[in-house]
């Protein structure tokens, strides 16, 4: 019985806090922005919150009636609190709505569900706290870039589902959804390039983009960075400061990844990675020093996804499977040095989930598959300054094949030294 009515007051007490953290923060606006008083502060809010947590927790103990009646009473004073405050030609329901949240906050919290009730009232302050943050952000946006991110949902919310897995025809085979997520993949690092690149300019935001796109994909991220230097090859630089800081994170991804699954193998490939990762860091400062004074204009894109180009990357990538597959099956075991820089070439990831089962426990084991990652890191940076030589235009293609051969070099002598 004690513990029980520890429990039942650590949820009170849960709710009221959140009523209270919310009402503090609907105070605050009113006396910021000096407009007439909400019908709620944070009394009120803290009692909102109680009165959720007590209802709920009325039903719970059968006491459905009582239950019911306090929180359809709670529901009704908000309604009508919106219907009076609507009268006097103030029709915004800001506080009304963060108060049913409350509410609903409190019925969670009753329920024991602390955590989400928690999440809920501290996303709602936040939401609330940054009002000037998210209008701002609303002013700046233009109408393509609604359309854009309206495409962009039916991309990947409608057609995605419907797409067969496959696979289909010879192996590796054709797989529609997989292909499908390359294109949406490469669709959002455009998009989240176009958006950084408004937000912060072009420098720092397709900076950031890379180290971003590179925690997904470097080769989509190399890929986006050398289309958008065919359109804009004024943005030399900050495109290939994008593309190395891509290339920058590929070594921590496949270190981080490695040492969850092994973590003496994580250790091992962080010796052979380090220095090709000191390179990149490398190039990238020295890209950024030589630039980050320069300005350029940039011209607004007519179309922040570029779809089509996602779509022809898609295809390529798949011309690459059936090669490398090809490859493989004729030449080497896979697992192999010669079979990890052709899987390497366009995805690190496959190799990960491969050494951890090829890697063993003996030192000789995870000697060889450490190498066998780095080999893969070492194609992938080749394979990728071969598309932005290829794809890319103008001083991009120097700065990005300059600093991608150094890293794969880098690499290279890792191997050699070790």
């Amino acid at each position: 019985m004690w513990q029980e009515s520890i429990e039942l007051s650590f949820r009170l007490g849960i709710a009221a806090l959140g009523g209270l953290a919310v009402g503090i923060e609907r105070e605050w606006s009113v006396k910021k922005s000096k407009h007439a008083p909400h019908f709620a502060g944070a009394r009120t809010f803290l009692l909102l919150g109680l009165l959720g947590a007590l209802g709920a927790h009325l039903c719970a103990v059968g006491l459905v009636a009582a239950g019911a009646a306090l929180l359809l009473g709670s529901a009704a004073l908000i309604v009508s609190a919106y219907v009076i405050t609507s009268m006097r030609d103030d029709p915004g329901g800001t506080t009304e709505v963060a108060a049913f949240i409350v509410l609903a906050g409190g019925v969670l919290a009753g329920m024991n569900q602390l955590a989400l009730a928690s999440g809920l009232f501290a996303l709602t302050t936040l939401i609330l706290a940054e009002k000037g943050f998210i209008h701002a952000f609303v002013e700046r946006i233009e109408s393509q870039d609604l359309m854009a991110a309206a495409r962009f949902a039916v991309l990947a919310l409608v057609i995605f589902p419907l797409l067969p897995q496959g696979p289909f025809g010879p192996p590796p085979g054709f797989r529609p959804q997989e292909l499908w997520i390359f294109v949406l993949i490469f669709s959002a690092l455009s998009f989240a390039s176009f958006i950084m690149m408004r937000l912060i300019g072009p420098h720092r935001g397709y900076g950031l983009m890379g180290l971003l796109g590179g925690m997904v994909s470097s080769t989509a991220a190399t890929l986006n960075f050398s289309r958008e230097s065919r359109q804009h090859p004024r943005l030399a630089a900050p495109l290939s400061l994008g593309l190395i800081a891509a290339s920058t994170v590929l070594p921590i991804r496949v270190v981080l990844l490695m040492t969850l699954f092994n973590p003496t193998l994580g250790l091992n490939t962080a010796l052979y990675l380090a220095l090709p990762f000191l390179v990149a860091v490398a190039a990238m400062g020295l890209t950024f020093l030589l630039n980050h004074r320069r300005v350029v204009d940039m011209p607004t894109p007519r179309n922040p996804l570029r779809f089509g180009a996602a779509l022809q990357m898609a295809l390529l990538f798949q011309g690459v499977l059936y090669l490398m597959q090809w490859v493989t099956t004729r030449f080497g075991s896979h697992g192999s040095l010669a079979s990890a820089a052709v899987v390497g070439l366009t995805d690190v990831d496959p190799l990960i989930y491969s050494m951890v089962k090829l890697g063993g426990a003996d030192a000789a084991g995870i000697s060889a598959a450490a190498k066998v990652l780095t080999v893969g890191v070492i194609a992938n940076s080749v394979f990728k300054s071969v598309l932005a030589l290829v794809i890319g235009r103008g001083a991009f293609r120097l700065f990005s094949f300059a600093a991608l051969l150094a890293m794969a070099a880098a690499g290279l002598a890792s191997l050699l030294l070790l």
